[in-house]
């Protein structure tokens, strides 16, 4: 319940009060030539799209194909402190989506790894975000977790600690993942929605 809380005062707060170009207030509705609710200045009548966050990590993996395991981060920040997840976080500007899953992995797990495919692409519409994970071969056992994260530690798929698992979009991933690896599929992309 507070996580769902959290989220929603998050999404909130994302709202434009006013207008980013002159500063005045701003007032939701439909634009003449559009079909949604927008927020348009009530001075200089600037319109201000708002467009879903990506959130952007990876499955590092540690280990030799049926021995594989995948690395977690427990974190150290809120929502969800002290719960395990993939390295993941939002997509800069100017980033490619590998670029940002690549920086969040480095930042949060402080891993060496090697970018691989996409896995999943998971749609969170209820909160505006849309979840992109890609494989990733890690290159060392020696993590070095970064601010957000408490530690960095690999697990087996029989090792995960899934009543501990942060968020929706990790436990999906890394149960396409397992899925994958058990039917020796290696290079399957899997979108789905996030209730």
């Amino acid at each position: 319940m507070a996580v769902r809380a959290y989220t929603a005062a998050m999404f909130r707060a994302r709202r434009y009060s006013f207008c980013a170009d002159c500063g005045a207030p701003t007032r939701y509705e439909v634009p003449a030539d559009d079909t949604r609710e927008r927020a348009v200045c009530t001075r200089c009548g600037t319109v201000h799209y708002e467009n879903p966050i990506n959130v952007v990590g990876t499955v590092p993996v540690w280990g030799e194909p049926g021995a594989e395991r995948v690395l977690l981060c427990r974190r150290a920040i809120e929502p969800r402190r002290g719960l395990w997840t993939l390295p993941a976080g939002f997509l800069e500007l100017f980033e490619t989506v590998q670029q940002g899953a690549a920086r969040e992995t480095t930042e949060e797990a402080g891993a060496r790894f090697e970018m691989g495919p996409l896995l999943t692409l998971l749609n969170v519409a209820k909160v505006g975000q849309i979840h992109l994970f890609f494989h990733a071969r890690l290159l060392s056992e020696r993590f070095d977790p970064g601010p957000e994260s408490l530690e960095a530690q690999l697990f087996s798929e029989a090792e995960i600690p899934w009543s501990e698992i942060a968020f929706q979009t990790t436990r999906v991933t890394l149960e396409h993942f397992f899925a994958d690896r058990r039917a020796g599929r290696r290079d399957a992309v899997h979108v789905g929605d996030i209730a």
